[in-house]
């Protein structure tokens, strides 16, 4: 639907069109269509307040409540609904769509609540329901001045730069105007395909493409030079973007050498790659999953801030600082996408347990917020995004079974659900902040803050190396121990079960 719409030749009628949201957003986009003349017909209101029920808006009728969607498009001969309801939360929009899943009709969705406030909301805007929608979460507004004012004509690099993140992060910091972005990822196809994908794009920005793996220090150590034997730097960035990260939780249970090596050696690395090149700020990219960690990926992200925090208490020029938020929607190996192509093969979406949930934001969003923190720059604080209620995992993938058009019960002989039981590592709710760091507000209403504890992450070079010995060698069950007494969580040292 939108300003093409149906085919607005002679010989076909206008859409017929029900809508859900009596409000400003609904009568808006009917004032809109009665103006332009567009392709569709308004024909009723539905809204779930009892004074406007029964009244005239716009010329429209209001019918009912939206429990009452299916009878009033079967009395209005509605051919499709438009959800028009943009402060509603992700629970009435999974409930609208149900409903219009079971009218069997088509259904869209209007622009978020800050584009109606801004009166920036339009019928070409109507799109179609995203699994993004069903978080009830508002669009980021993105200050690009206060960005544009930190990135512009400076380098930029980006590690980790061939995945979700960190390819999202090129894609929005390069039309800030940085002088250079320097793509860092040790898999050439995907730096290859990032390349390919911003050359279009880069404008005055010089691109520059690293093949290098984080945990390899004599690399790093090579690209930043040495000013003491007049060798200088192959690279001198501004501003560092750490996303390089092993993410996995079930598959770093299996492989925790590989996951100290990269998430806490590989920091390690980066973070005296900073200081020896000079850079003005430093960003690690973390998780939810470093929270009071149950899993190995999460304790190696802990310790990566550990990392970060030490590197900021002994720099007095380079501004170290952390990014923490929960799950994004599309990363590469999230929820989302997996349902989505085992509904695709007509297989059983995987559920651990019925009580399971999980933070979660649009990749775009986080990103942007990313570098919002980073144009804040406090010097040693953990930003924390603002994610929102929790989500249902069970919910998320019976939503995503009614958006696909099966019922979650599997009685359409649709994909179903399966119940599996947790994996290894996993918990039943992540938290975005431990118990003793006292979060205060910032300058952006989705952005959180904490200074570090002092004396609760003490880190040094020596415990490091002790580390990287136990991971190096393959001893795996002393390499837990080490995790579990470094971080005082003695459920560490338990290897997965079989």
């Amino acid at each position: 639907m939108g300003k093409t719409g149906k085919d607005s030749g002679n010989n076909k009628a206008p859409t017929r069109l029900l809508v859900v949201g009596a409000g400003v957003a609904g009568q808006t986009l009917v004032q809109e269509i009665q103006r332009e003349g567009l392709p569709v017909e308004p024909v009723a209101f539905l809204d779930d307040d009892p004074q406007l029920i029964g009244q005239i808006i716009c010329g429209l009728p209001v019918r009912g409540g939206t429990a009452d969607l299916e009878q009033v498009a079967a009395e209005t001969g509605a051919e499709e609904v438009l959800l028009a309801i943009p402060s509603s939360g992700g629970r009435l929009v999974r409930r609208l769509v149900i409903l219009c899943k079971r009218a069997g009709l088509p259904f869209r969705l209007v622009p978020g609540l800050r584009a109606i406030i801004e009166g920036d909301v339009h019928f070409e805007q109507v799109a179609e329901v995203q699994p993004e929608h069903l978080l009830g979460r508002e669009t980021v507004v993105f200050q690009d001045r206060a960005a544009a004012s930190v990135v512009s004509g400076r380098k930029i690099m980006v590690t980790g730069a061939g995945g979700s993140i960190g390819g999202e992060l090129c894609r929005q910091i390069l039309p800030l105007g940085p002088s250079e972005l320097i793509l860092l990822g040790r898999g050439e196809n995907s730096i290859f395909e990032m390349m390919a994908e911003l050359d279009p794009l880069r404008g005055d920005t010089r691109l520059v493409s690293v093949i290098a793996d984080v945990r390899d220090a004599r690399r790093l150590e090579n690209l930043a030079g040495n000013k003491s034997k007049g060798v200088p730097p192959r690279l001198s960035p501004d501003i560092i973007l750490h996303a390089a990260a092993h993410k996995h939780v079930p598959l770093m249970e299996g492989n925790p050498e590989e996951a100290v090596l990269v998430n806490v050696n590989g920091t390690e690395n980066l973070t005296r790659f900073a200081l020896a090149v000079g850079a003005e700020r430093f960003v690690l990219i973390s998780t939810d999953k470093a929270v009071s960690p149950s899993s190995v990926m999460g304790a190696t992200k802990k310790m990566a801030e550990m990392v970060v925090r030490s590197a900021a208490r002994e720099s007095d020029s380079t501004r170290f600082m952390i990014v923490r938020f929960g799950n994004v929607l599309g990363s590469r190996g999230s929820v989302v996408p997996f349902f989505v192509k085992r509904i695709e093969a007509g297989l059983p979406l995987p559920v651990t347990d019925q009580r399971m949930t999980r933070f979660f934001m649009t990749i775009r969003e986080a990103t942007l917020l990313v570098i919002e923190a980073m144009v804040m720059g406090g010097q040693g604080s953990t930003y924390i995004l603002e994610m929102g209620n929790p989500v249902s995992i069970l919910e998320l993938a019976e939503n995503l079974l009614v958006l696909s058009g099966y019922d979650p019960a599997g009685g359409d002989s649709g994909p179903g659900i399966k119940i599996t039981g947790l994996r290894p590592g996993e918990k039943l709710h992540e938290a975005l902040s431990e118990d003793y760091e006292e979060l205060t507000t910032s300058d952006h209403p989705l952005i959180k803050m904490t200074k570090p504890t002092v004396g609760r992450d003490l880190w040094s070079p020596a415990i490091m190396a002790v580390g990287c010995e136990l991971a190096l060698s393959g001893d795996v069950e002393k390499l837990r121990c080490w995790l579990a007494d470094t971080l005082q969580q003695p459920s560490l040292a338990q290897g997965p079960q079989n």
